[in-house]
């Protein structure tokens, strides 16, 4: 049947999509002609990963496109929509910080992280930098020499900083428009990529403490600048258009690409980004395919330079920004420092990135097998929490070919007793795969329960009754709450697994994984719990402020660390000065009974 499929493909560009027994996508790609790329799968000589994709395939669909490039985000979106197991990055994504300029109601600074930032958003963002400490670093030195607020919440009148100078008098609102502007525009200038503005207020400082024989000052100063003066210095670059900008290189050996982006912000290469991921098509189409992925999630810069044999046309079009492949020059040479890192971090990582697929996908092969399952994709684990008595709850984890999936995780409130761990198991297979059924989201191949067959037969109740068909095993721990035994679901026996083995090991990962993850949601509630007791000592906070605030914060110790201006953003000033006061009486009072 497959064979005969093959045959009635048009030579068209456009996105096809491979499906396992389960009918489950398992891979998307995309073709310029779409005939020719999917019988290679079938007809070619696939090896490695590819090959062992090609041997799980038992049907594949496509949807044809009138252009290439339509092509291009047909797969971007299916990717998103399905996220097919072998087309993952070998990492997890991550996101960058920035230094963000506010101005409104007053100037100020902060490191802000963002995945998606869109133009529309008019946020004021500079960077990314390299990590979230220089970040930081710059900004305390920026509040340190500009006379932006630095007190907590809007004070009745002004305070020292005023009168030493570092403030400008936002409480008052009498603010010298004419200084404000003046600082407004050296910090940004100096962010702009304007390095001396900076560096000629430090000096200034350092002299300014120097006359006045404050010498720690001075020197605490200087320690400063030669900090920022190796932050800015860092692998300048010989461009002064001062555009942000960044260079793509990429390089590929035995069926994994590295694909390397080098930020290059006013002049600087700021930072950088490193993805590893499998070769399964032609390594042009895989390589633009990972870039234009990548800029749904991250800023896209004014001018994006690109290696040799990508589509410079393609990825212009759609990012609606400047791609060019440069052929000499310091452009060029940004593309050969991009190419080099990639190179050197896929030659580094390559043996790593081989013994985890041996740990973790490949041990997750063998427990296929060991349990006679047609397909392992995914496994669900629960385990189930009544620590201290109190606040019964329950966790799940999920592991997707070998690794966890956390943004999969969910946690359970449970109804029933606490003492009750067969009904509380019911209750919660239940609103799992019962949600699951109705919303249509994705099933397990494996339910893996905390437990023995108390547990089991809980759980294949309640999968009999959704008339569902998934294989449930149970993991047992012995006294010393370390995973002893695995106990099949079907026949209650126990499954003899060597101690040593990788299958051993993933068992005791998942077990642990899914123990941590219930255990602190337990703690979490109980935080919870303590702060609505808390927060009930304050006037002006009703259920819903109170609500928001445990939603934010999430535990006293966070909420005691808030600023009164941000306590303010849900509820009012006067309010969260009240609660900013009691929980530092709070604290003083809990410190002096430790001491």
């Amino acid at each position: 049947m497959l064979r005969e499929k093959l045959k009635t493909i048009p030579h068209l560009p456009g996105s096809y999509q491979m499906r396992n027994i389960n009918n489950t996508i398992i891979y998307v790609g995309k073709a310029k002609d779409l005939y020719k790329r999917v019988n290679s799968y079938f007809k070619g000589n696939v090896t490695g990963k590819t090959a062992k994709m090609v041997s799980e395939v038992v049907d594949f669909t496509y949807i044809t496109t009138s252009t290439e490039q339509e092509a291009f985000i047909l797969e971007i979106n299916l990717i998103k929509e399905y996220n097919p197991k072998y087309n993952i990055l070998l990492k997890d994504d991550k996101s960058y910080p920035y230094i963000e300029y506010i101005s409104k109601p007053y100037p100020r600074l902060k490191v802000s992280r963002y995945l998606n930032i869109k133009k529309k958003d008019k946020k004021m963002l500079f960077g990314p930098y390299p990590n979230a400490y220089a970040a930081r670093k710059i900004v305390g030195l920026i509040n340190r020499l500009y006379p932006l607020k630095k007190c907590e919440g809007m004070p009745k009148k002004v305070c020292l900083y005023y009168h030493i100078g570092e403030c400008l008098g936002y409480c008052e609102k009498n603010v010298d428009q004419e200084k404000l502007i003046k600082m407004e525009n050296d910090i940004l200038d100096f962010l702009k990529g304007n390095d001396k503005i900076l560096i000629d207020k430090i000096m200034e400082k350092i002299r300014n403490f120097s006359d006045n024989l404050n010498y720690e000052a001075a020197l605490e100063l200087k320690k400063e600048l030669q900090y920022i003066e190796v932050i800015l210095d860092k692998q300048k670059v010989e461009l002064h258009d001062y555009i942000n900008r960044d260079a793509i290189g990429f390089y590929f050996d035995e069926g994994l690409i590295s694909v390397q982006i080098l930020f290059i912000r006013n002049g600087k290469i700021v930072g950088g980004n490193n993805d590893k991921f499998y070769l399964m098509s032609d390594v042009f189409d895989e390589v633009n395919s990972y870039i234009l992925n990548f800029y749904t999630r991250h800023e896209i810069p004014k001018e994006i330079l690109l290696d040799e044999g990508l589509n410079s046309e393609v990825i212009s079009n759609i990012l609606n920004t400047k791609a060019i492949i440069p052929q000499k020059g310091n452009k060029k040479n940004l593309i050969d420092m991009a190419k080099t890192n990639a190179k050197i971090s896929l030659e580094q990582e390559v043996n790593i990135i081989r013994n985890d697929e041996a740990r973790s996908v490949g041990a997750n092969e063998s427990l296929k097998e060991l349990l006679n399952l047609s397909v392992l994709d995914r496994i669900d684990a629960f385990d189930n929490s009544n620590l201290f008595g109190s606040y019964s709850v329950s966790g799940m984890v999920v592991f997707k070919n070998g690794k966890p999936a956390r943004k999969e995780y969910r946690k359970y409130k449970v109804s029933v007793d606490k003492n009750d761990d067969y009904n509380t198991m019911k209750e919660v297979i239940y609103r799992r795969y019962y949600r699951a059924m109705v919303d249509k989201t994705e099933m397990p191949d494996l339910i893996i329960v905390d437990g023995g067959e108390n547990q089991i037969r809980a759980c294949n109740e309640i999968l009999d009754a959704l008339h569902l068909k998934i294989k449930v095993c149970g993991l047992k721990k012995d006294d010393h709450h370390r995973t002893n035994q695995l106990i099949d679901g079907d026949t209650l026996e126990v499954i003899d697994i060597p101690r040593d083995s990788d299958i051993f090991h993933y068992l005791t990962r998942i077990q642990d994984e899914v123990h941590r993850f219930t255990i602190t949601y337990h703690k979490q509630l109980r935080d919870k719990g303590s702060i609505a007791s808390v927060l009930d000592n304050i006037d002006g906070i009703g259920k819903i402020r109170k609500k928001d605030l445990i939603k934010k914060y999430g535990s006293i110790k966070k909420m005691a660390e808030a600023s009164i201006e941000e306590l303010s953003e849900i509820i009012p000033e006067n309010v969260a000065r009240d609660l900013h006061k009691y929980l530092e009486e709070r604290n003083g009072a809990n410190n002096n009974a430790v001491d």
